[in-house]
């Protein structure tokens, strides 16, 4: 069983950063792929970036590419979502999830991953 822990939301103004982190635990976590999606009120939970157990795949929501940055350290055991330029659009709930068997064409799909973090809200204001 694996356990994520996401931290690092907060209330920022637009242009500003944030650096959110998926802190996990239990199982093999370096072995996970692992990606980020966020749900904003009245909407569907949508995908923003998402990375392969060894980095070799990282793929980016067409609205947020250029200005979020994933990366791992498994080390850490830890995934961080870098994101800058942060815009009103992108207030939500962000969640970060982990699958061990996902295939590469479903890496975007919130349905291909088994283990999810409860969340941390995100705020941008104008």
């Amino acid at each position: 069983q694996v356990q994520l822990v996401e931290s690092g939301g907060g209330l920022v103004q637009a242009g500003d950063s944030l650096r959110l982190s998926c802190a996990a635990s239990g199982g093999t976590v370096s072995s996970a792929h692992v990606g980020w999606f966020r749900q904003a009120p009245g909407k569907e939970r949508e995908f923003v970036a998402t990375i392969s157990w060894n980095g070799v795949y990282i793929y980016y929501a067409d609205s947020v590419k250029g200005r979020f940055t994933i990366s791992r350290d498994n080390a850490k055991k830890t995934v961080y979502l870098q994101m800058k330029g942060l815009k009103p659009e992108d207030t939500a709930v962000y969640y970060c999830a982990a699958d061990f068997t996902i295939s590469r064409a479903a890496l975007r799909s919130a349905g291909g991953y088994d283990y999810w973090g409860q969340g941390t809200q995100v705020t941008v204001s104008s």
